[in-house]
């Protein structure tokens, strides 16, 4: 029965491992003219290195036998291997890496794009650190690994014409040197179980320490305002140790098999003399020819190592490319759907029917909560936190999926719409907007690549962010840093409202847009947002009901539901609730 398992096991990783081969060379065949050159210098470097030994014994021969005038020939003939063979490996250096940087260059794009699919929710429960490391490191090994495996592999094959070569010369010598290889090929298979079951374990620590270095870099002011360097680096040194003691480990088994296997080696070589000394004395070998076999036994013994390579980089192979491909194709991440139906303009019409969402599939945020809203409407939600009124926002853009009912964008289903008739229709200004490092220009290029001088002007004067700007030393191409921490939390939401701005949608959803804003700022927005009031479809989020009192329509959320709705005079007249918070605020 266990013989079963093990057999089926070995079944499916040689399955596995053609599977990841088949979709690896679809990315790996863009460049599949210069992977072929790479492989064809590395099979002339091979040749030669096989030569050389000879070569090199031709050498000893004739010097041993005085035969000078020969020596200088072979020491010419030696020379011109030589430079060929630095020729060839100057070409393919060139060759090698103009190829693995186009080839991990696609990879990584694809990766991106993929990521860039990922449902919310499963960036919201996994590390930074899952996706940078594949994106950094995965995609890197497996254009590494196909490069040296068909290196390896014409390497293997040129040691093998070596050992038969053997064969022919010397049986005693060829089993001598079988029954060698096959005492060290145990050691290997041993020491390679041991060093990637380490390294399986390593690698899920890599991942969660380089989301943790993320977290460090970003979160950086925070850790210092709240003077926690001390706490944080105990935590992250714990953590560093960790995969740090992995790696030891790793280096510990390398170490240990290398003692032993080079010791093994060693051992072999004082037997091949000794049997060698013995055959010759015997007339079972001629001395020329054992300085050729002596000459050849790295070579042979180098079988062994490459061989072990081999299985190496095809496991190292396989890992890498499940875990790439577990974010390209669909198999562990749940990516977004959207539909096929389109809008090129939408009017800006939405409707929820009996709408109910939860999160984490328990403790529903909405419940059945229903509401109509007509195009170019200013519409304001309010509600205490925790109340559900920014996942109606998250839901309106689809980046998470209702569980039950209906978002109607134009009386369309948007669970039938494609990505582009709903995010190109709505722009969203959140209440902490990420803000790239790069420039302020390139920010907004981010929205709109060809915009003029004249576009980015307009509007930036709109979101009021254009004076500040031009106080800036570098105006418009000052870079911002990661985050915009160089930004105050004011300047990076009148960034956000430039990019909305600029997008021009139809539909912008304001997410408590303004309430980092001092009270000027708040009130240049204001006038901006009733300058495009009737124009657009208008959603604004809001604590302070003082910015939203001219809304067309309030709509009162309160634990997942519309509890009222109307203008502001109707709700002070309708709705207890509402006129408690209004008079609350007055206060």
């Amino acid at each position: 029965m266990k013989k079963n398992n093990i057999l089926k096991d070995k079944v499916k990783r040689i399955k596995s491992l053609f599977r990841n081969f088949k979709r690896t060379w679809k990315f790996v065949k863009e460049e599949r003219s210069k992977l072929i050159v790479c492989l064809i210098l590395s099979g002339i470097l091979c040749l030669i290195s096989a030569i050389t030994p000879l070569l090199s014994a031709k050498l000893l021969l004739n010097l041993t036998e005085g035969l000078l005038d020969n020596l200088l020939k072979v020491a010419f003939f030696i020379l011109i291997v030589e430079l060929t063979r630095n020729i060839g490996q100057f070409l393919y250096g060139i060759i090698f890496n103009k190829y693995m940087m186009n080839t991990v260059s696609l990879l990584q794009y694809n990766i991106a794009k993929e990521t860039l699919r990922l449902e919310t929710f499963e960036l919201d429960k996994k590390s930074s650190g899952v996706f940078i490391d594949r994106l950094n490191n995965d995609s890197r090994d497996i254009v590494n690994i196909f490069n040296s495996f068909g290196e390896t592999i014409i390497e293997v094959v040129t040691n093998i014409g070596v050992l038969l070569a053997i064969f022919f010369v010397n049986k005693i010598i060829f089993i001598y040197y079988l029954l060698t290889m096959i005492i060290l090929f145990m050691l290997e298979k041993m020491k390679m179980k041991k060093f990637f079951e380490i390294d399986k374990k390593r690698r899920k620590i890599q991942e969660k320490n380089t989301g943790m270095v993320g977290e460090l870099v970003r979160g950086i002011r925070d850790i210092k305002v709240l003077n926690s360097e001390k706490e944080f680096l105990t935590l992250a040194k714990n953590k560093l140790d960790e995969a740090n003691d992995e790696r030891y480990k790793m280096q510990k088994v390398r170490h240990k098999y290398t003692l032993i296997v080079n010791s093994i080696k060693d051992l072999s070589n004082l037997i091949f003399i000794a049997l060698g000394i013995y055959l010759i004395n015997i007339n079972n070998l001629e001395a020329e020819n054992f300085v050729v076999l002596y000459m050849y036994k790295d070579k042979v013994l180098g079988l062994l190592r490459h061989f072990v390579i081999v299985v190496e980089l095809m496991k190292e192979f396989n890992v890498s490319a499940d875990r790439v491909f577990e974010i390209i194709e669909d198999e562990k991440f749940s990516k977004e759907k959207f539909g096929d139906k389109k809008i090129k303009k939408a009017k800006g019409n939405f409707e929820f029917k009996d709408v109910s969402f939860s999160y984490t599939g328990e403790n529903p945020v909405l419940k059945n909560i229903s509401f109509k809203i007509k195009a170019n409407e200013t519409v304001s939600f309010v509600g205490k936190s925790g109340s559900g009124k920014s996942t109606i926002f998250n839901l309106m853009n689809k980046l998470y999926t209702v569980d039950n009912g209906e978002i109607l964008l134009d009386g369309i289903n948007i669970n039938s719409l494609d990505k582009d008739s709903i995010r190109n229709n709505i722009s969203v200004i959140t209440q902490s907007p990420y803000i790239f490092n790069m420039s302020i220009r390139d920010n907004l290029k981010i929205v709109k690549e060809d915009m003029t001088e004249e576009e980015m002007i307009k509007v930036s004067k709109i979101a009021c962010l254009h004076d500040f700007v031009m106080r800036l030393p570098d105006g418009y191409d000052t870079v911002v840093g990661e985050g915009g921490l160089t930004l105050s939390g004011g300047e990076r939401q009148r960034l956000a409202i430039t990019r909305a701005l600029l997008k021009k949608t139809e539909i912008i959803l304001f997410d408590e847009a303004t309430s980092a804003l001092d009270n000027e700022t708040q009130e240049q927005i204001q006038t901006a947002i009733n300058n495009m009031k009737g124009k657009y479809t208008i959603l604004i989020i809001a604590h302070r009901l003082s910015t939203v009192i001219d809304s067309d329509k309030i709509i009162l959320i309160d634990d997942g539901k519309v509890i009222d709705e109307g203008s502001h005079n109707e709700l002070l007249k309708t709705s207890k609730t509402y006129k408690k918070l209004y008079e609350k605020e007055l206060r």
